[in-house]
């Protein structure tokens, strides 16, 4: 437990945070969807959606594809020495990647991170009238920097795919990342507190994770 100078309980996510890399227009990836939605409903497991932009040339553009997520992904594989990036994609706790169908490697994953995690960062987001305050603690400083990283999404939206690779499915995503920034490089070896303006009442996920695409050491999640 890691008290706030005032007194109170700095509160945080014992989550893992599951990334998953899709597309639109990739005709593998309406499975790898499918299970987000399920891992979503864990109330352990952080599920976010980031649609890639790489395969809008095969005549479908996704209506949530971004090249910031492309280069998210290409973080990744860089980071693991890896030449090719793939959909569908899973990165759990920016440490390992998983092919997204694989229920049974993704779970297995899920449970290893849950037993193996560190819980001596806790992380406080709260919400007040267009105005996100982030507050974090630790009780043994890292010996790099952990990057505070702000992301917004959709909780929910189907849509009609007119063409390209899945022309006729109506496919239901879930947890849409449509907003994802770097706020700052925390030390850690002080308590960080920032504040964030924000617009709307989309849900809000703050990631503490090391530099060069590392491991994501600690989440908190505004529903």
């Amino acid at each position: 437990m890691i008290l706030s100078p005032g007194g109170g309980v700095l509160a945080g996510d014992r989550s893992v945070v599951v990334e998953l890399f899709t597309s639109q227009g990739c005709p593998y990836c309406p499975p790898a969807d499918a299970l987000l939605e399920q891992l979503a409903l864990r109330d352990d497991v952080v599920a976010l959606a980031l649609h890639v932009d790489y395969w809008d040339y095969i005549g479908w553009k996704d209506t949530f594809g971004s090249p910031e997520h492309s280069a998210r992904q290409r973080g990744y594989a860089s980071a693991g020495d890896r030449k090719m990036v793939y959909t569908p994609q899973m990165i759990v706790n920016g440490r390992d990647h998983v092919v997204g169908t694989r229920l049974t490697d993704v779970t297995d994953l899920i449970d290893r991170q849950l037993a193996t995690m560190r819980e001596d960062i806790a992380v406080e987001v709260t919400r007040n009238e267009g105005l996100v305050h982030i507050r974090a603690e630790v009780e043994t400083p890292r010996d790099m920097p952990l990057m505070v990283q702000l992301l917004r999404y959709i909780p929910s939206e189907t849509v009609e795919i007119e063409h390209g690779e899945n022309a006729g499915r109506t496919v239901t995503y879930t947890n849409i990342v449509t907003e994802l920034e770097q706020l700052a490089e925390w030390d850690s070896h002080t308590p960080l507190d920032l504040e964030v303006a924000i617009n709307g009442s989309d849900p809000v996920v703050v990631l503490l994770q090391y530099p060069d695409f590392g491991t994501i050491e600690a989440v908190a999640h505004l529903r």
